[in-house]
Protein backbone atom coordinates (compact mmCIF):
# COMPACT_ATOMS: atom_id res chain seq x y z
CA UNK A 1 0.00 0.00 0.00
CA UNK A 2 1.17 3.23 -1.00
CA UNK A 3 2.11 4.65 2.61
CA UNK A 4 1.53 8.46 1.73
CA UNK A 5 -2.28 7.34 1.56
CA UNK A 6 -2.85 4.84 5.04
CA UNK A 7 -5.13 7.42 6.04
CA UNK A 8 -8.36 6.24 6.23
CA UNK A 9 -9.67 9.91 4.46
CA UNK A 10 -7.92 9.01 1.13
CA UNK A 11 -10.53 5.66 0.69
CA UNK A 12 -13.43 7.83 1.07
CA UNK A 13 -12.90 10.29 -1.24
CA UNK A 14 -12.04 7.46 -3.40
CA UNK A 15 -15.20 5.49 -2.94
CA UNK A 16 -17.44 8.68 -3.30
CA UNK A 17 -15.66 9.82 -6.43
CA UNK A 18 -16.67 6.20 -7.84
CA UNK A 19 -20.24 6.56 -6.80
CA UNK A 20 -20.11 9.74 -8.40
CA UNK A 21 -18.69 8.10 -11.76
CA UNK A 22 -15.73 10.44 -11.95
CA UNK A 23 -12.28 10.16 -10.96
CA UNK A 24 -10.41 11.47 -8.20
CA UNK A 25 -6.27 12.58 -7.05
CA UNK A 26 -4.13 13.99 -4.92
CA UNK A 27 -2.30 16.61 -6.67
CA UNK A 28 0.96 19.01 -5.73
CA UNK A 29 2.83 19.75 -2.51
CA UNK A 30 0.97 16.90 -0.67
CA UNK A 31 2.98 14.52 -3.13
CA UNK A 32 6.41 16.43 -3.54
CA UNK A 33 6.62 16.78 0.38
CA UNK A 34 5.63 13.24 0.95
CA UNK A 35 8.87 12.25 -0.98
CA UNK A 36 10.58 14.97 0.57
CA UNK A 37 10.13 14.10 3.94
CA UNK A 38 8.47 17.29 4.54
CA UNK A 39 5.26 17.77 6.61
CA UNK A 40 2.46 19.16 4.92
CA UNK A 41 -1.52 19.85 5.80
CA UNK A 42 -2.52 21.06 2.57
CA UNK A 43 -3.61 18.42 0.26
CA UNK A 44 -5.57 19.19 -2.99
CA UNK A 45 -7.98 16.90 -4.41
CA UNK A 46 -8.27 17.06 -8.26
CA UNK A 47 -11.70 15.60 -9.61
CA UNK A 48 -12.82 14.84 -13.19
CA UNK A 49 -16.03 16.29 -12.54
CA UNK A 50 -17.19 18.09 -9.83
CA UNK A 51 -14.99 18.99 -7.20
CA UNK A 52 -17.35 20.52 -5.30
CA UNK A 53 -19.79 17.92 -5.40
CA UNK A 54 -17.09 14.93 -3.70
CA UNK A 55 -16.55 17.93 -0.71
CA UNK A 56 -19.90 17.92 -0.70
CA UNK A 57 -20.42 14.36 0.09
CA UNK A 58 -17.92 13.83 2.09
CA UNK A 59 -18.77 16.94 4.21
CA UNK A 60 -22.45 15.22 4.81
CA UNK A 61 -20.49 11.81 5.49
CA UNK A 62 -17.92 13.67 8.27
CA UNK A 63 -20.40 15.59 9.31
CA UNK A 64 -18.07 18.75 8.53
CA UNK A 65 -19.24 21.80 7.31
CA UNK A 66 -18.04 22.66 3.68
CA UNK A 67 -17.19 25.79 2.38
CA UNK A 68 -18.02 25.86 -1.61
CA UNK A 69 -16.60 29.02 -3.44
CA UNK A 70 -18.07 28.62 -7.20
CA UNK A 71 -17.10 31.12 -9.01
CA UNK A 72 -13.71 29.50 -8.29
CA UNK A 73 -14.83 25.85 -8.99
CA UNK A 74 -13.59 24.96 -5.69
CA UNK A 75 -14.78 23.70 -2.40
CA UNK A 76 -12.47 22.78 1.08
CA UNK A 77 -13.13 21.39 4.74
CA UNK A 78 -10.99 20.93 7.59
CA UNK A 79 -9.98 17.06 8.54
CA UNK A 80 -8.10 17.10 11.91
CA UNK A 81 -4.95 18.94 10.94
CA UNK A 82 -5.52 19.17 7.04
CA UNK A 83 -6.70 22.01 5.09
CA UNK A 84 -8.81 19.55 2.07
CA UNK A 85 -9.08 21.97 -1.12
CA UNK A 86 -11.30 20.67 -3.68
CA UNK A 87 -11.33 21.08 -8.00
CA UNK A 88 -12.23 20.12 -10.96
CA UNK A 89 -9.49 19.18 -13.63
CA UNK A 90 -9.40 21.70 -15.78
CA UNK A 91 -7.48 23.66 -18.51
CA UNK A 92 -6.68 27.38 -18.61
CA UNK A 93 -5.48 30.01 -21.12
CA UNK A 94 -3.99 33.58 -20.52
CA UNK A 95 -4.65 37.23 -21.39
CA UNK A 96 -1.70 39.15 -22.09
CA UNK A 97 -2.47 41.66 -19.43
CA UNK A 98 -3.60 39.70 -16.87
CA UNK A 99 -2.73 36.51 -14.64
CA UNK A 100 -6.10 35.62 -14.27
CA UNK A 101 -6.95 32.11 -16.42
CA UNK A 102 -9.95 31.56 -17.93
CA UNK A 103 -10.62 28.29 -17.20
CA UNK A 104 -12.46 25.24 -19.06
CA UNK A 105 -12.91 21.56 -17.83
CA UNK A 106 -10.35 19.51 -18.60
CA UNK A 107 -8.59 15.91 -17.87
CA UNK A 108 -6.25 14.84 -15.43
CA UNK A 109 -3.29 15.66 -18.03
CA UNK A 110 -4.74 18.83 -18.80
CA UNK A 111 -4.44 19.63 -15.02
CA UNK A 112 -1.05 18.33 -14.61
CA UNK A 113 0.03 20.59 -17.67
CA UNK A 114 -1.34 23.68 -16.00
CA UNK A 115 0.96 23.49 -12.70
CA UNK A 116 3.70 25.59 -12.18
CA UNK A 117 7.23 23.00 -11.93
CA UNK A 118 7.24 19.37 -12.70
CA UNK A 119 7.52 18.45 -8.66
CA UNK A 120 4.31 19.93 -8.17
CA UNK A 121 2.28 18.18 -11.00
CA UNK A 122 2.49 14.29 -9.57
CA UNK A 123 -0.53 13.13 -8.38
CA UNK A 124 -1.66 10.17 -6.35
CA UNK A 125 -4.44 7.93 -8.08
CA UNK A 126 -7.43 7.26 -5.10
CA UNK A 127 -9.93 5.51 -7.41
CA UNK A 128 -10.36 2.73 -5.85
CA UNK A 129 -8.69 0.15 -9.30
CA UNK A 130 -5.93 2.17 -9.25
CA UNK A 131 -5.29 3.44 -5.65
CA UNK A 132 -2.13 4.88 -4.68
CA UNK A 133 -0.57 4.82 -8.42
CA UNK A 134 2.03 7.75 -8.77
CA UNK A 135 1.04 9.31 -12.61
CA UNK A 136 3.84 11.58 -13.18
CA UNK A 137 4.05 12.50 -16.78
CA UNK A 138 7.17 15.30 -16.80
CA UNK A 139 9.15 13.37 -15.04
CA UNK A 140 8.73 15.23 -11.26
CA UNK A 141 10.39 12.54 -9.36
CA UNK A 142 13.54 12.16 -11.80
CA UNK A 143 13.63 16.24 -10.91
CA UNK A 144 13.24 15.47 -7.17
CA UNK A 145 16.37 13.10 -7.22
CA UNK A 146 18.11 16.08 -9.12
CA UNK A 147 16.91 18.43 -6.88
CA UNK A 148 15.64 20.59 -9.67
CA UNK A 149 13.13 23.34 -10.50
CA UNK A 150 11.54 22.74 -14.31
CA UNK A 151 8.82 23.75 -15.41
CA UNK A 152 6.14 20.94 -17.61
CA UNK A 153 5.77 22.95 -20.94
CA UNK A 154 7.96 25.88 -22.40
CA UNK A 155 9.06 27.67 -19.91
CA UNK A 156 8.46 30.98 -21.26
CA UNK A 157 4.79 29.99 -21.80
CA UNK A 158 4.83 29.18 -18.33
CA UNK A 159 5.84 32.47 -16.75
CA UNK A 160 4.87 34.45 -19.52
CA UNK A 161 0.84 33.20 -18.55
CA UNK A 162 1.56 33.33 -14.83
CA UNK A 163 4.47 35.51 -14.11
CA UNK A 164 4.06 34.57 -10.17
CA UNK A 165 5.85 31.38 -11.12
CA UNK A 166 8.88 33.00 -11.65
CA UNK A 167 8.88 33.78 -7.54
CA UNK A 168 8.12 30.74 -6.90
CA UNK A 169 10.62 29.07 -8.69
CA UNK A 170 13.10 31.30 -6.79
CA UNK A 171 11.06 30.47 -3.84
CA UNK A 172 11.19 26.70 -3.75
CA UNK A 173 14.94 26.83 -4.81
CA UNK A 174 15.29 28.73 -1.61
CA UNK A 175 13.29 26.53 0.45
CA UNK A 176 14.54 23.31 -0.92
CA UNK A 177 18.17 24.24 -1.31
CA UNK A 178 17.24 23.09 -5.23
CA UNK A 179 18.48 24.68 -8.47
CA UNK A 180 16.68 26.23 -11.20
CA UNK A 181 17.30 24.60 -14.11
CA UNK A 182 19.28 26.44 -17.29
CA UNK A 183 16.74 26.71 -19.44
CA UNK A 184 13.77 27.83 -16.42
CA UNK A 185 15.77 30.06 -15.48
CA UNK A 186 17.00 31.92 -18.90
CA UNK A 187 13.15 32.00 -19.58
CA UNK A 188 12.84 34.02 -16.11
CA UNK A 189 15.45 36.43 -17.45
CA UNK A 190 13.28 36.98 -20.70
CA UNK A 191 10.31 37.46 -18.86
CA UNK A 192 11.35 39.36 -15.54
CA UNK A 193 9.50 42.34 -16.88
CA UNK A 194 6.05 40.48 -17.21
CA UNK A 195 6.13 40.50 -12.90
CA UNK A 196 4.86 44.17 -13.48
CA UNK A 197 1.22 42.47 -13.12
CA UNK A 198 1.23 40.97 -10.17
CA UNK A 199 0.17 42.55 -7.24
CA UNK A 200 2.53 43.47 -4.40
CA UNK A 201 0.35 41.49 -1.39
CA UNK A 202 1.47 37.98 -3.95
CA UNK A 203 4.97 38.89 -4.41
CA UNK A 204 5.45 39.76 -0.54
CA UNK A 205 3.34 36.12 0.83
CA UNK A 206 6.58 34.55 -1.20
CA UNK A 207 9.39 36.79 -0.11
CA UNK A 208 8.00 36.24 3.63
CA UNK A 209 8.69 32.25 2.57
CA UNK A 210 12.17 32.68 1.14
CA UNK A 211 13.05 35.30 4.53
CA UNK A 212 11.96 32.25 6.67
CA UNK A 213 13.97 29.20 4.30
CA UNK A 214 16.86 28.03 5.96
CA UNK A 215 19.60 30.65 3.86
CA UNK A 216 17.20 33.05 2.44
CA UNK A 217 20.45 34.80 0.64
CA UNK A 218 19.94 31.98 -1.94
CA UNK A 219 16.65 33.70 -2.98
CA UNK A 220 17.80 37.06 -3.20
CA UNK A 221 20.86 36.30 -4.76
CA UNK A 222 18.90 34.46 -7.67
CA UNK A 223 16.61 37.34 -8.04
CA UNK A 224 19.88 39.93 -8.81
CA UNK A 225 21.56 36.78 -10.70
CA UNK A 226 18.20 37.27 -13.08
CA UNK A 227 18.18 40.75 -13.16
CA UNK A 228 14.27 40.94 -11.75
CA UNK A 229 15.79 42.15 -8.37
CA UNK A 230 15.22 46.09 -9.12
CA UNK A 231 12.07 45.55 -10.13
CA UNK A 232 10.50 44.10 -6.90
CA UNK A 233 13.03 44.97 -4.84
CA UNK A 234 14.60 48.33 -5.55
CA UNK A 235 16.06 49.62 -2.39
CA UNK A 236 17.70 46.43 -1.64
CA UNK A 237 19.40 46.39 -5.30
CA UNK A 238 20.68 49.96 -4.75
CA UNK A 239 23.13 48.26 -1.82
CA UNK A 240 24.53 46.59 -4.85
CA UNK A 241 28.13 47.29 -5.68
CA UNK A 242 31.46 48.43 -4.34
CA UNK A 243 33.07 52.47 -5.23
CA UNK A 244 37.30 52.92 -5.08
CA UNK A 245 39.00 55.89 -4.31
CA UNK A 246 42.55 54.84 -4.76
CA UNK A 247 43.22 52.18 -2.91
CA UNK A 248 40.11 53.12 -0.72
CA UNK A 249 36.94 50.88 -1.29
CA UNK A 250 33.98 49.94 1.01
CA UNK A 251 32.20 46.86 1.20
CA UNK A 252 29.59 45.41 -0.88
CA UNK A 253 26.17 45.99 1.31
CA UNK A 254 24.15 43.65 -0.74
CA UNK A 255 26.44 40.71 0.24
CA UNK A 256 26.80 41.93 3.73
CA UNK A 257 23.32 42.37 4.19
CA UNK A 258 22.38 38.90 2.96
CA UNK A 259 25.25 37.37 5.30
CA UNK A 260 23.48 39.07 7.61
CA UNK A 261 20.09 37.69 6.96
CA UNK A 262 22.15 33.91 7.04
CA UNK A 263 23.11 34.77 10.43
CA UNK A 264 19.87 35.74 12.24
CA UNK A 265 18.53 32.71 10.10
CA UNK A 266 20.33 30.33 12.13
CA UNK A 267 19.51 31.65 14.97
CA UNK A 268 15.53 32.25 14.77
CA UNK A 269 12.55 31.74 13.15
CA UNK A 270 11.26 35.67 13.80
CA UNK A 271 10.32 36.89 10.38
CA UNK A 272 9.91 40.56 11.47
CA UNK A 273 13.38 40.24 12.90
CA UNK A 274 14.53 38.43 9.78
CA UNK A 275 12.96 41.67 7.72
CA UNK A 276 15.07 44.05 10.00
CA UNK A 277 18.06 42.12 8.92
CA UNK A 278 17.11 42.33 5.62
CA UNK A 279 16.55 45.88 5.82
CA UNK A 280 19.06 47.03 8.60
CA UNK A 281 21.55 48.97 5.89
CA UNK A 282 18.96 50.15 3.98
CA UNK A 283 19.84 53.68 4.16
CA UNK A 284 23.28 53.46 2.87
CA UNK A 285 22.92 54.70 -0.44
CA UNK A 286 21.11 57.87 0.48
CA UNK A 287 24.56 58.44 3.29
CA UNK A 288 27.42 57.27 1.43
CA UNK A 289 30.40 59.72 1.18
CA UNK A 290 33.87 60.27 0.56
CA UNK A 291 36.41 61.35 3.40
CA UNK A 292 39.64 61.94 2.24
CA UNK A 293 41.00 61.31 6.13
CA UNK A 294 39.13 58.18 7.13
CA UNK A 295 37.80 57.14 3.87
CA UNK A 296 34.12 55.54 2.92
CA UNK A 297 31.19 56.89 5.64
CA UNK A 298 27.34 56.32 5.75
CA UNK A 299 27.25 58.25 8.63
CA UNK A 300 23.42 58.31 9.95
CA UNK A 301 22.27 55.62 7.79
CA UNK A 302 20.82 54.13 10.62
CA UNK A 303 18.48 57.46 10.44
CA UNK A 304 17.48 57.42 7.35
CA UNK A 305 17.19 53.86 6.38
CA UNK A 306 14.36 53.93 9.94
CA UNK A 307 13.17 56.64 8.07
CA UNK A 308 12.70 54.58 5.12
CA UNK A 309 10.47 51.67 6.12
CA UNK A 310 7.25 53.34 6.25
CA UNK A 311 7.05 54.35 2.81
CA UNK A 312 8.80 50.55 1.50
CA UNK A 313 6.67 48.73 3.40
CA UNK A 314 3.47 50.65 2.52
CA UNK A 315 4.89 50.04 -1.29
CA UNK A 316 5.59 46.35 -0.32
CA UNK A 317 1.65 46.42 1.44
CA UNK A 318 3.10 45.20 4.08
CA UNK A 319 1.20 46.07 7.61
CA UNK A 320 1.51 49.52 8.88
CA UNK A 321 1.41 47.95 12.08
CA UNK A 322 3.52 47.32 15.39
CA UNK A 323 5.16 45.18 12.92
CA UNK A 324 6.46 47.71 10.56
CA UNK A 325 7.18 50.00 13.84
CA UNK A 326 9.18 47.20 15.35
CA UNK A 327 11.42 47.02 12.04
CA UNK A 328 11.84 50.70 12.02
CA UNK A 329 12.90 50.54 15.63
CA UNK A 330 15.58 47.72 15.22
CA UNK A 331 17.10 49.57 12.28
CA UNK A 332 16.94 52.22 14.03
CA UNK A 333 18.91 51.19 17.02
CA UNK A 334 21.30 48.43 15.28
CA UNK A 335 24.43 50.59 15.77
CA UNK A 336 23.55 51.15 19.31
CA UNK A 337 25.22 48.06 21.10
CA UNK A 338 28.02 47.91 18.47
CA UNK A 339 29.26 51.45 20.00
CA UNK A 340 28.75 50.22 23.03
CA UNK A 341 31.08 47.31 22.44
CA UNK A 342 33.51 49.60 21.48
CA UNK A 343 33.52 51.91 24.03
CA UNK A 344 33.89 52.19 27.99
CA UNK A 345 30.43 50.90 29.32
CA UNK A 346 29.14 53.56 30.87
CA UNK A 347 25.37 53.00 33.05
CA UNK A 348 23.62 56.11 31.25
CA UNK A 349 24.52 54.59 28.30
CA UNK A 350 23.07 51.15 28.91
CA UNK A 351 20.11 52.90 30.58
CA UNK A 352 19.07 54.20 27.45
CA UNK A 353 19.99 51.42 25.16
CA UNK A 354 17.34 50.12 27.57
CA UNK A 355 14.80 52.50 27.42
CA UNK A 356 14.46 53.04 24.16
CA UNK A 357 14.58 49.48 22.91
CA UNK A 358 12.25 48.23 25.71
CA UNK A 359 11.22 44.48 25.28
CA UNK A 360 13.29 44.26 21.77
CA UNK A 361 16.46 44.19 23.62
CA UNK A 362 17.49 40.67 23.18
CA UNK A 363 16.51 40.67 19.44
CA UNK A 364 18.52 43.86 19.01
CA UNK A 365 20.92 42.18 20.54
CA UNK A 366 20.91 39.29 17.87
CA UNK A 367 20.75 41.18 15.00
CA UNK A 368 23.87 43.56 16.12
CA UNK A 369 25.51 40.17 16.57
CA UNK A 370 24.35 38.28 13.28
CA UNK A 371 25.99 41.87 12.07
CA UNK A 372 29.07 41.28 12.54
CA UNK A 373 30.56 39.55 8.96
CA UNK A 374 34.05 40.44 9.26
CA UNK A 375 36.06 37.69 6.96
CA UNK A 376 38.82 38.32 10.00
CA UNK A 377 37.81 35.65 12.46
CA UNK A 378 39.93 37.36 15.18
CA UNK A 379 37.93 40.46 14.79
CA UNK A 380 34.86 38.57 14.99
CA UNK A 381 35.60 36.74 18.15
CA UNK A 382 36.17 40.17 19.65
CA UNK A 383 33.41 41.36 18.77
CA UNK A 384 30.93 38.74 20.41
CA UNK A 385 33.27 38.70 23.51
CA UNK A 386 32.62 42.49 23.74
CA UNK A 387 29.06 42.13 23.22
CA UNK A 388 28.83 39.63 26.06
CA UNK A 389 30.13 42.41 28.54
CA UNK A 390 27.31 44.27 27.12
CA UNK A 391 24.75 41.50 27.75
CA UNK A 392 25.61 41.37 31.39
CA UNK A 393 25.87 45.15 31.73
CA UNK A 394 22.34 45.21 30.39
CA UNK A 395 20.82 42.71 32.59
CA UNK A 396 22.84 44.23 35.56
CA UNK A 397 21.36 47.94 34.90
CA UNK A 398 18.00 46.03 34.44
CA UNK A 399 18.05 44.52 37.39
CA UNK A 400 18.94 47.51 39.60
CA UNK A 401 17.29 50.68 37.64
CA UNK A 402 14.35 48.76 36.37
CA UNK A 403 14.30 51.16 32.97
CA UNK A 404 13.24 49.28 30.37
CA UNK A 405 9.66 50.65 28.94
CA UNK A 406 9.38 52.62 32.00
CA UNK A 407 6.99 55.60 32.66
CA UNK A 408 8.83 58.44 34.29
CA UNK A 409 7.25 58.39 38.17
CA UNK A 410 5.64 62.07 37.71
CA UNK A 411 2.82 61.93 35.33
CA UNK A 412 1.71 64.95 33.36
CA UNK A 413 -1.33 65.04 35.14
CA UNK A 414 0.06 65.56 38.01
CA UNK A 415 2.29 68.19 37.45
CA UNK A 416 -0.74 69.96 36.04
CA UNK A 417 -2.80 69.47 39.11
CA UNK A 418 -0.45 69.84 41.33
CA UNK A 419 0.76 73.74 39.58
CA UNK A 420 -2.96 74.81 38.44
CA UNK A 421 -1.22 74.12 34.59
CA UNK A 422 -2.90 73.11 31.40
CA UNK A 423 -1.48 71.24 28.69
CA UNK A 424 1.80 73.45 27.53
CA UNK A 425 5.32 73.25 27.25
CA UNK A 426 6.43 73.51 30.50
CA UNK A 427 4.41 70.32 31.89
CA UNK A 428 6.50 68.63 28.51
CA UNK A 429 9.59 70.20 29.93
CA UNK A 430 9.50 69.37 33.76
CA UNK A 431 9.06 65.37 32.55
CA UNK A 432 12.12 65.65 30.19
CA UNK A 433 13.83 66.80 32.76
CA UNK A 434 13.10 63.96 35.32
CA UNK A 435 13.61 61.34 32.16
CA UNK A 436 16.53 62.41 31.29
CA UNK A 437 18.25 62.54 35.17
CA UNK A 438 17.15 58.88 35.71
CA UNK A 439 18.87 57.42 32.71
CA UNK A 440 21.41 59.83 33.60
CA UNK A 441 21.91 58.24 37.46
CA UNK A 442 21.18 61.42 38.89
CA UNK A 443 17.74 59.98 40.72
CA UNK A 444 16.74 56.86 40.92
CA UNK A 445 13.73 55.50 38.86
CA UNK A 446 11.49 56.43 42.25
CA UNK A 447 8.30 58.36 42.92
CA UNK A 448 9.76 60.13 45.91
CA UNK A 449 12.97 61.60 43.83
CA UNK A 450 11.35 62.34 41.17
CA UNK A 451 8.86 64.70 42.71
CA UNK A 452 11.62 66.32 44.69
CA UNK A 453 13.18 66.67 41.58
CA UNK A 454 9.76 68.17 39.95
CA UNK A 455 9.55 70.68 42.75
CA UNK A 456 12.96 71.88 42.64
CA UNK A 457 12.44 72.25 38.75
CA UNK A 458 8.88 74.13 39.44
CA UNK A 459 10.82 76.26 41.67
CA UNK A 460 13.21 77.32 39.33
CA UNK A 461 10.57 78.26 37.06
CA UNK A 462 8.30 80.53 38.86
CA UNK A 463 5.91 77.88 39.92
CA UNK A 464 3.62 77.91 42.76
CA UNK A 465 1.89 74.67 44.31
CA UNK A 466 -1.73 75.43 44.22
CA UNK A 467 -2.62 72.03 45.81
CA UNK A 468 -1.08 68.88 47.52
CA UNK A 469 -1.98 65.75 45.76
CA UNK A 470 -2.97 63.13 47.91
CA UNK A 471 -0.50 60.54 47.48
CA UNK A 472 2.76 62.28 47.11
CA UNK A 473 4.99 61.66 49.20
CA UNK A 474 6.92 64.21 51.36
CA UNK A 475 10.44 65.14 49.73
CA UNK A 476 13.37 63.02 50.86
CA UNK A 477 15.36 64.19 53.71
CA UNK A 478 18.80 65.97 53.19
Amino acid sequence: MNQALQHPLFREIGAIAADQGVQAFVIGGYVRDYFLHRPCTDIDIVVTGSGIDVARALGRKRHTPVSVFKNFGTAMLHYDEWEVEFVGARKESYRADSRKPIVEDGTLEDDQLRRDFTINAMAFSLNPESFGRLIDPFDGMGDLERCLIRTPCDPDTTFSDDPLRMIRAVRFATQLGFEIDTPTFQAITRNRERIAIVSKERIVTELHKILLSPAPSLGFSLFDTCEMLPLIFPELSRLKGVERVGHNAHKDNFLHTLKVVDNIARHTDNLWLRWAALLHDIGKPRTKAYDPKIGWTFHGHEVVGSKMIPALFRSLKMPMNEKMKYVQKLVFLHLRPIILSEEAITDSAVRRLLFEAGDDIDDLMTLCEADITSANDAKVQRFLKNFELVRVKLQEIEEKDSVRNFQPPISGELIMETYALTPCRVVGEIKSVIKEAILDGVIANDYAQAYALMERIACEKGLTKVSVVSDAPEPPKA
